[in-house]
């Protein structure tokens, strides 16, 4: 199954959403360390089309 990722950057967390190709919420969590967020993106089952983390200038640590 195709998901697609999105990351929303604020300063004290980053809240995550995994959709399936569907167009069905997968999964909602907040991460806020980089390794934690591998953790998570690394746990999901699928296959990740895409990845899209919040344009901005908190998010380009991500």
């Amino acid at each position: 199954m195709k998901l697609f990722v999105g990351l929303s950057v604020s300063l004290e967390k980053t809240a995550n959403c995994v959709i399936s190709e569907h167009g069905k919420i997968v999964r909602e969590a907040q991460a806020s360390e980089l390794e934690e967020l591998a953790c998570w993106i690394g746990r999901l089952d699928g296959t990740i089309a895409v990845l899209g983390p919040e344009a901005g200038a908190l998010s380009q640590w991500v």
